[in-house]
């Protein structure tokens, strides 16, 4: 009885032996080569895996930016700091890094925007979108305000208040996953520096605007004239601020008699 024992115990461990060695040499025979500049750049990213490179987290961007594929400034998170570091490791210039923000364009809060219809079901932008005229707000542009940008971004930068979601910009890291997640594409992304931006996103003209929210742009050109750089342009019934032209002189605010630039 006991000889069977110590035969078994023998055998096991014999095994087990073999198995070990055998997976050592396959593990050395089999290894994937690593670049070192890889490794370096993954531990200079910041490490949030949100996306927002374009490449599927922080290790998919730090071997594009071995293998040369992507900039050394391409992520939002790390900012010029991360840029600067990475830049180093790959013996090139990071390059200007301008800090973006996210920007809801609607302004359109429960005081301000008329309501169709009570809408009751799932607390969810993107189901809201499905039902009639888009959602139950008398604008079909307007942020619905139900939090589905809320609920993917990882940096807890932007939340409703008063049934419109508004981002913190000193939280925000300019993932653009609430840009992403937005059914009606009324989120992007601004220059942080930016002063003004026009806080609408209706196409509509000027009566429907003004029948459907209080604040709503009318299309009125009135920014446009005021305008000392010609940064301001009227597109599709809604005006729209270039960042590259504007000054941040704030005429544009200040003239605009519907107050939707802020």
């Amino acid at each position: 009885m006991v000889t069977g024992i110590i035969i078994a115990a023998v055998l096991v461990g014999g095994v087990g032996l073999f198995i070990g060695l055998f997976l050592g040499i396959a593990g050395k025979k089999f290894a994937v080569e690593v670049d070192e500049k890889e490794i370096l750049v993954r531990e200079a990213l910041p490490g949030n895996n949100c996306g927002g490179c374009g490449y599927p987290g922080c290790d998919g961007l730090a071997a594009a930016i071995a293998k040369g594929e992507a900039p050394v400034n391409a992520c939002p998170v790390g900012g010029a700091a991360a840029a600067a570091k990475i830049g180093e490791i790959m013996g090139q210039e990071a390059g200007e890094s301008v800090r973006m923000t996210a920007f809801v364009k609607c302004a359109g809060d429960c005081e301000k925007a008329g309501q169709s219809y009570e809408y009751t079901g799932v607390k969810d932008c993107k189901m809201a979108a499905l039902m009639q005229n888009g959602g139950s707000k008398t604008c079909t542009y307007g942020c619905l305000g139900y939090g589905s940008c809320v609920k993917v971004c990882p940096f807890d930068a932007i939340h409703i208040v008063n049934g419109i979601a508004k981002v913190d910009k000193e939280k925000c890291k300019a993932c653009g996953k609430c840009v992403a997640e937005c059914p009606k594409k009324i989120i992007e992304l601004i220059p942080y520096d930016q002063k003004q931006a026009v806080a609408c996103s209706s196409k509509d003209k000027g009566k429907a605007v003004m029948s459907a929210c209080e604040v709503g742009c009318i299309g009125c050109r009135k920014c446009v004239k005021e305008c000392p750089k010609e940064a301001i342009t009227v597109v599709d019934n809604v005006a729209h601020i270039d960042p590259e032209k504007c000054i941040n002189c704030g005429k544009c605010k200040a003239t605009c008699p519907r107050k939707i630039i802020v």
